[in-house]
């Protein structure tokens, strides 16, 4: 008994030993554990204050960049990569390399926009990595403006996702209130922010963007939603408008300032004002083949060719673990020597004529000679852009948009000198419409006008105007035009026939701008209202050119109107809007087309039957045909219907007119009115002019904003007035219709 007695002593004694070792040791645990924890805060309380204090440092540094001399905007931002601050931790099966949510994440966004897009990470968009994500290089594309203009690298390194959630930029015109903040990405449109990091040895330049706003509280800025075709017609006509005006200052300033393209394009591109900046293959949303354009700058703007200077624009992409460029888009403007007498192979010399002591070298296999080999193994579609002679545009040829083409062969050819020339052979894709096979066609019209089709009369004005007017009906039987007397002269009623013209100037040959002493130029505001090539500079409430009582000669730049019908017309049969009018010539922006010759009526003697009356109810679009000046601070469009004194002229060429009479109404108009006086002084008897809203192919239907009286709300005719009951159904065809005119 007393041995048990003494094991169980023992026993428990032991007992009680281990439970202390094992408490003393929980302990010991416990401690570290806490002492790791508190570490682990310090360490992550120390990083937050770092992040910080770089951000802040950082966003004085661009205050600072931004405020500095146009010498200092050049430096670059040496920020450190923030990969390098992410802690190490180990992985425990309840963490997803991904944070929660809720969870900061340890990076650094500027408020002047991200360095590049989330999606470009093959992870989820909606979660952010804490490891740096590691993107494809890509080689920017040339500087098509020179130093503010951006450079836009292609989208080909991007993921499946990244094409999936990419979408074009465009542009639409935005009310903003004078409270609104705007916060512009001009690198991608998505509504999504974008997290990414910095490679070492990278860097990257953040700048705000500057936006202008209009006088009427509306602002062009980059969008996704809208029209795509309405946003580049937008951003064309701004950049026109621009242009003349600064044409017009550098006259009134007598200052010789070369190249107003190119100052309007960097306007433009410092405002954001342009769309489809990321390089892709096909064709670019807006852009329809057969556009025609005057300047390289405006396919820059639009996207259609990213090259302000070189013929060929290509990109870069990754296929498998090897980078490649393909050639998107090339121009065809005739420096080299290429064949294009065929509308749908075109034979493409590469770029490169160095020099080397004054003597040509052979081409090389490197840069756009490189990207269409490549094409040419890839066969991906190219955008061909070919020119035309154009007497009207300061290089002396218009760009033509022809579609897409694809390369089935290339070889090296000797040139004229002797040197080596790549050559590259390339043929039109099919179910495409037509765009230099127009010209073509045109100018086999022009030699002998039996040649074209479904003629039914050489001129319809029987020697009333310098250039012919044909007649073609492609769609019925009809032979010929409803009875009416061709003239070029309004009929005027007795009192307006009676009145004196307008007092002449006194300049000596011609009228020069910024001429105080010319009259002609200070009734027009101080300004000659066209340029040296003929064009209206910006709609007025009524243009004064020179009168017979002026000194000045016929040929006067101020006397534009007056000259009568340049263009070379057709009058052609719709299929369900009567006859309508062409043109067989280009029209740039601006152009004078005709005048609407007719009888003066009055508006309580309208033939409710009568389909060629003309009443001036503006169309809202025609008045926003000059918005561009404001970018630059200048006054120069008319801000609404409202503020335009209407004048009450109103006619009729039923019976007697001129091709005027054939143009149709269309809710998206090509055309726009100007009232112009030249020979008597009735304000409200003017000429009735017509102009070129934008720039017009050949064989494009000229039309026309006919309004709509105000009497006319929401589709449904209210009163008994003339204007509701004169109303028809718009059949113009447009994505803007709104159903009715008139």
């Amino acid at each position: 008994m007393f041995a048990r007695s003494i094991i169980q002593l023992q026993a428990l004694s032991f007992v009680q030993f281990d439970f202390a070792r094992l408490s003393s040791l929980f302990l010991r645990s416990i401690s570290l554990k806490l002492c790791f924890f508190f570490f682990y805060l310090i360490i992550k309380h120390c990083c937050c204050i770092f992040l910080i204090t770089s951000d802040q440092a950082m966003e004085a540094r661009l205050n600072s960049t931004t405020s500095s001399s146009s010498s200092t905007q050049s430096e670059v931002l040496d920020v450190e990569p923030l990969r390098s601050l992410a802690p190490m931790l180990p992985s425990l099966h309840t963490f997803n390399r991904f944070p929660h949510p809720t969870f900061p994440s340890l990076v650094c966004i500027t408020p002047f926009g991200s360095f590049a897009s989330c999606f470009e990470s093959k992870d989820p968009p909606s979660l952010f990595p804490l490891y740096p994500t590691f993107v494809a290089s890509e080689k920017p594309s040339e500087n098509p403006f020179g130093d503010s203009c951006e450079n836009h690298g292609s989208d080909a390194g991007a993921s499946p996702r990244a094409a999936e959630f990419s979408c074009p930029s465009q542009m639409a015109i935005v009310p903003l209130n004078e409270q609104d903040t705007l916060s512009i990405d001009t690198t991608h449109s998505c509504q999504k922010r974008s997290l990414s990091y910095l490679m070492p040895g990278e860097r990257k330049k953040a700048k705000r963007k500057s936006v202008k706003r209009a006088k009427n509280g509306e602002m062009l800025l980059p969008s996704s939603l809208g029209c795509s075709r309405e946003s580049v017609e937008v951003i064309l006509m701004t950049f026109d408008a621009l242009r003349r005006w600064l044409v017009k200052l550098d006259e009134v300033n007598d200052k010789e300032k070369k190249h107003p393209h190119l100052r309007a394009g960097r306007i433009m591109n410092s405002n954001d004002l342009r769309m489809n900046n990321v390089k892709r293959v096909g064709h670019v949303p807006g852009v329809e083949v057969g556009d025609i354009f005057y300047f390289r700058t405006e396919m820059c703007l639009i996207g259609l060719h990213l090259q302000n200077v070189a013929g060929i624009d290509y990109k870069y992409s990754q296929i498998g673990d090897e980078d490649d460029n393909i050639a998107v888009s090339i121009v065809a403007s005739g420096g080299y020597e290429n064949e294009d007498d065929n509308v749908d192979v075109l034979v493409y010399s590469g770029q490169g004529r160095p020099k080397k002591n004054g003597n040509e070298i052979d081409q090389k296999l490197e840069r756009g000679n490189l990207a269409l080999e490549r094409s040419l193994h890839r066969s991906n579609a190219i955008r061909v852009i070919r020119t035309e002679k154009d007497s009207s545009s300061h290089s002396g040829k218009v760009y033509i948009y022809d579609g897409l083409y694809k390369i089935i062969e290339s070889w090296v050819d000797k040139s004229k000198s002797g040197t080596n020339v790549f050559k590259y052979k390339l043929l039109r894709e099919p179910d495409q419409p037509d765009g230099v096979g127009v010209w073509r066609m045109v100018k086999r019209w022009k030699e002998n006008s039996s040649s074209r089709g479904n003629l039914i009369s050489h001129d319809i004005s029987f020697g009333s105007e310098a250039i012919p007017i044909c007649l073609v009906n492609e769609v019925d039987g009809e032979r010929g035009l409803s009875p009416f007397s061709y003239t070029n002269k309004i009929n005027y009623p007795s009192i307006v026939r009676t009145m004196g013209p307008l007092q002449g100037c006194m300049c000596n040959g011609t009228c020069l701008p910024g001429d105080v002493n010319c009259s002609c130029s200070k009734r027009n505001g101080g300004f000659l209202p066209y340029n040296s090539n003929g064009s209206l500079v910006n709609r007025s409430t009524t243009v004064y050119e020179c009168n017979p009582r002026c000194l000045c000669s016929t040929s006067c730049r101020n006397r534009v109107t007056q000259k009568g019908v340049k263009l070379h017309f057709e009058v052609f049969k719709t299929k369900d809007r009567g006859w309508g009018l062409k043109s067989w010539d280009p029209i740039r922006a601006g152009a004078f087309i005709c005048e609407y010759i007719g009888k003066v009526i009055e508006k309580i003697k309208i033939d409710e039957e009568d389909e060629f009356v003309f009443q001036p109810l503006a169309g809202e679009k025609t008045f926003k045909w000059n918005h561009g000046p404001e970018l630059i601070g200048e006054t120069g469009c008319i801000e609404s219907i409202e503020a335009y004194k209407l004048p009450p002229i109103t006619m009729s060429a039923k019976n007697e007119g001129n091709i005027s009479r054939f143009m149709n109404h269309s809710c998206s108009p090509n055309v726009f009115w100007q009232p112009v006086q030249h020979d008597h002084d009735d304000e409200d008897h003017p000429h009735i002019m017509f102009f070129a809203m934008k720039h017009i192919p050949p064989m494009t239907e000229l039309t026309y904003d006919c309004g709509l009286s105000v009497n006319v709300t929401d589709g449904e005719q209210m009163g008994t007035t003339i204007g509701s009951q004169r109303t028809k159904k718009c059949l113009c065809g447009s994505s803007k219709c709104i159903g009715l005119f008139g």
